[in-house]
């Protein structure tokens, strides 16, 4: 069984900064994409950015320019570096890792963007 455990999550002012760190228990060489998503309170849960092999890399058009998403394979660590924060950023923060034909997830870290 994968476990994806988030951290970096927290309370922060409009304009500012967080990392976000997705720390998965196996080589992330094995996943097909790891990713992050975002569900703020009534709405569905949506896709944030995408890291694939070969660092290909795709952002929802709300975050481009502002958020980059990478990979340090020796310790198993997908991050998030969002920059800019703007209170609609606030949401829970959900790691996942597709390793065809299964889907893995965190539990969730909180963001919150004060304005």
């Amino acid at each position: 069984q994968v476990q994806l455990v988030e951290s970096g999550g927290g309370l922060v002012q409009a304009g500012g900064s967080l990392r976000l760190s997705c720390a998965a228990s196996k080589s992330i060489f094995s996943f097909n994409s790891m990713g992050w998503y975002r569900q703020a309170p009534g709405k569905q849960r949506e896709l944030v950015a995408t890291i694939y092999s070969g660092d290909i890399t795709n952002y929802a058009e709300s975050v481009k320019g502002r958020f980059t998403i990478s990979r340090d394979n020796a310790k198993n660590t997908v991050y998030l570096q969002m920059n800019s924060l703007k209170p609609e950023d606030t949401a829970v923060y959900y790691c996942n890792a597709w390793q065809s034909p299964y889907d893995y997830w965190g539990q969730g870290t909180q963001v919150t963007v004060s304005s």
